[in-house]
């Protein structure tokens, strides 16, 4: 008897194949947009120095490796709080909203899912279409209903228009997925208005919004990005927040996140987080401590909070310079205007609007790696070699 025999080998995450696809390829002109990691001039992701200065201190003063507890470290739940809501947020003040620790953005994600399958029995989950493929399968292995709403059309713009009609056809208490900025996988945010008119859809439906945030920094600035999140959560009585350390403070590796949940009052938000303690429980135990910490050292101290405000900011402009700078090299090519919504998009990811069969010819042709469905990491890219791209690009869109 094999107990194992039924077991069948499933697909790989084609992400992690392409980079693996990547790191086969001998040509040393090759290009990397396909994982989602910022990566500085000399094609590395950096450990942001005050990353570096916050763990010293760590390595210097750290006097225990015990348990954190199931809402994990409590100064990083109060500071990363105050980061997503405001440090003057009346919800604080009220202690209506409060953080869970968890691995990664992710884990907040699937935190959320469990939360809302187990407390909220019924409700669907609607996501955009496009989204990030894992929320596709996370709220799925979740037990969730997922559901999917307009986002991108197919002549790759965003289509408020039609998100709008179709949220306002949504059943009535479900779960509306909602990406805070720096929309993944298209790069393609909503505007001010945008934000107020499906707020207004919010609450004619009376609609749970999950607003994931984990590129908070990367559009406009570390305020100014909570924009819409701080929005919601003045005019709504409920929310969920799933916030995410990696690509802010360079922690990809160390899995450092949270839900954040506002509630109607300081005693209902209780009871709620007794639920996420007991739901995390039984799917981490309790978080791992290090990544939080180092959050905590850092926006706990003015002068290493400083030091990285200054060096989040170098990496969104160094973005915003890449999406200028690759619609400028398409110039010579005559294609800056088919282009152009690439410069318009914001944060790391764009979809270019090449073909699967144009991003298989940059792959197979020129060693240029991104999904197939276009979406191109331009964090991931080298500012000495966009003629290089903007050629290759040309060459599968013109011939």
């Amino acid at each position: 008897m094999s107990h194992f025999a039924q077991i069948v080998r499933v697909p790989g995450d084609p992400i992690l194949s392409l980079m693996e696809a990547y790191r086969l390829d001998s040509n040393p002109a090759r290009l990397d947009l396909g994982v989602g990691v910022y990566k500085d001039a000399q094609g590395l992701t950096p450990i942001p120095r005050a990353v570096k200065l916050a763990e010293q201190r760590l390595i210097d003063l750290e006097q225990t490796k015990t348990y954190i507890g199931g809402h994990g470290d409590a100064a990083f739940g109060t500071l990363l709080s105050q980061l997503v809501l405001g440090a003057d947020s009346a919800l604080l003040a009220e202690q209506r909203a409060g953080a869970t620790q968890t691995p990664g953005g992710t884990g907040a994600l699937r935190l959320a899912g469990d939360f809302i399958r187990h407390c909220l029995p019924g409700r669907g989950i609607w996501l955009s279409d496009p989204t990030w493929p894992i929320h596709e399968t996370l709220f799925a292995e979740a037990g969730l209903k997922v559901g999917h709403y307009p986002y991108v059309g197919a002549d790759n713009r965003l289509d408020v228009e039609a998100m709008i009609a179709a949220l306002t056809h949504l059943p009535k208490g479900d779960v509306v997925l909602l990406h805070a900025c720096c929309h993944n996988p298209t790069g393609f945010d909503l505007t001010p208005r945008d934000w107020k008119r499906v707020l207004e859809v919010v609450k004619a439906r009376e609609l749970l919004p999950l607003i994931d945030f984990a590129y908070q920094g990367f559009d406009d600035g570390l305020e100014e990005d909570a924009w819409a999140v701080r929005l919601f959560a003045a005019e709504l009585p409920e929310l969920l927040i799933t916030s995410s350390c990696s690509k802010n403070f360079g922690l990809y590796r160390e899995r450092t996140g949270a839900l954040i949940v506002c509630a109607g009052d300081a005693e209902k938000l209780v009871d709620i987080r007794s639920q996420l303690a007991s739901i995390a429980r039984n799917l981490w135990s309790t978080p791992p401590a290090h990544g939080a910490a180092v959050v905590a050292q850092i926006l706990g101290d003015d002068e290493l909070k400083g030091l990285w405000l200054d060096e989040l900011e170098s990496m969104r402009l160094r973005v915003a310079s890449l999406r200028r700078g690759l619609v400028e090299a398409l110039v010579p090519h005559g294609l800056s205007e088919r282009f152009a919504h690439i410069a318009v998009q914001r944060g790391m990811f764009s979809y270019t609007g090449l073909s699967a069969i144009q991003v298989q010819r940059l792959r197979e042709e020129f060693s240029v790696y991104m999904v197939g469905s276009g979406r191109a990491n331009v964090a991931g890219l080298d500012a000495s070699r966009l003629d290089q791209l903007a050629d290759a690009i040309a060459r599968v869109c013109v011939n």
